[in-house]
């Protein structure tokens, strides 16, 4: 039987914040709980890594967590969303990496996703991220610079890592630009019969990946903001009224990140509605070749006929047939096909058909 892998396998990093300065403090998460509880102050940001069933275990059972949180938690592939169990807040953002590559014709993958989620309460944060494209280091970097920004508490956490996400969807969606820019080129500038279809409903599907992990945090968002529309969910508070200057300050970040994430669901909403006339387009660009490919081999069959018709009336071999007799019966009859021939020819011909 395997032993248990210990929590602090999944750690990545645990930090004590108070007054938006990181403390000298332990890296075991219950240590640096303690340490905050018994102040009264600060919080404890601690980052975890793909941590299993047992691991997540021994951390709820130091924070306080609700089980279906620690299931979410363990259990990637989850739907963004936002929900409050008591006075945690559990976030769930769908991170999206731009996948290089030198032609669209042998990309196999545009974008690749991963998963962060955020459990915060008014002591504490926890980020877990699952994936390889969910690297947080920077953004716990840039917040230790800022501690005015740090001192409003896990808030600002949760605030810096949407952030980070929102901006990920803003960056690959500016990638993304130039690849629908080239294959609606290729669309309209190549023939039916060099057309591959297949490039188009390749990106039709990472648009669709990438609409999937964008769309559903607008909700989320609007929540954390405050939108008068939704139902209140603060890190930093609950109640509706009289919120503190650090709530309101807290809350236009909010806002600022639903403004970005607003220009990402456009840019996503036009991608995808371009590739959709892009495929719409090519398909009808397949089947008007297809059509006139018809009318050439119908043009075609229709000019054929007139010698095989002859062909068939005079292979009948009856005996009372005088011309069969005549000296210039063959060249006549030669002269009368291709006379013929050549009138169905220019006929077709004018009427475009080929």
């Amino acid at each position: 039987m395997t032993p248990p892998v210990p929590a602090a396998r999944a750690v990545v990093d645990c930090g004590v914040y108070v007054d938006g300065v990181r403390q000298d403090c332990s890296q075991d998460f219950r240590h640096a709980l303690s340490v905050v509880r018994e102040a009264g102050k600060g919080f404890v940001w601690l980052g975890l890594h793909e941590p299993d069933e047992r691991q997540m275990n021994d951390v709820a059972e130091a924070f306080g967590l609700h089980p279906l949180m620690v299931e979410d938690a363990v259990h990637a592939h989850q739907r963004p969303k936002l929900e409050l169990y008591d006075d945690t807040v559990f976030l769930v953002l769908r991170s999206i990496s731009y996948v290089e590559h030198e032609s669209i014709e042998v990309a196999n993958d545009i974008v690749e996703s991963g998963e962060i989620m955020v459990l915060a309460s008014r002591d504490f944060v926890i980020t877990v991220r699952h994936g390889d494209h969910t690297h947080l280091t920077g953004v716990r970097q840039r917040l230790e610079h800022q501690p005015d920004h740090l001192k409003l508490g896990p808030a600002a956490v949760v605030h810096a890592v949407a952030d980070r996400v929102v901006d990920s969807y803003l960056a690959v969606a500016s990638e993304m630009e130039s690849d629908v820019d080239e294959i609606e080129e290729r669309v309209f500038s190549s023939s039916a019969n060099n057309l591959d279809i297949n490039v188009v409903y390749l990106f039709k599907r990472e648009v669709l990946e990438l609409r999937r992990a964008v769309f559903p945090l607008g909700i989320p968002m609007a929540r954390l903001s405050g939108h008068k529309d939704t139902l209140d969910v603060s890190p930093i508070r609950f109640e509706q009224n009289n919120l503190s200057s650090d709530e309101k300050e807290i809350r236009r970040h909010f806002r600022d990140v639903a403004d970005h994430l607003t220009t990402a669901t456009d840019l996503i909403a036009e991608y995808d509605e371009r590739l959709t006339t892009l495929l719409n387009a090519a398909a009808t660009k397949v089947g008007i070749q297809q059509n006139s490919d018809m009318r050439k081999i119908s043009s075609w069959a229709a000019i054929a006929a007139v010698p095989t018709a002859v062909a068939g009336i005079y292979g009948m071999n009856f005996d009372f047939m005088p011309e069969l007799h005549w000296e210039y019966s063959y060249p006549i009859v030669l002269l009368f096909i291709v006379t013929v021939c050549i009138f169905v020819w220019r006929l077709l011909r004018k009427s475009h058909w080929l």
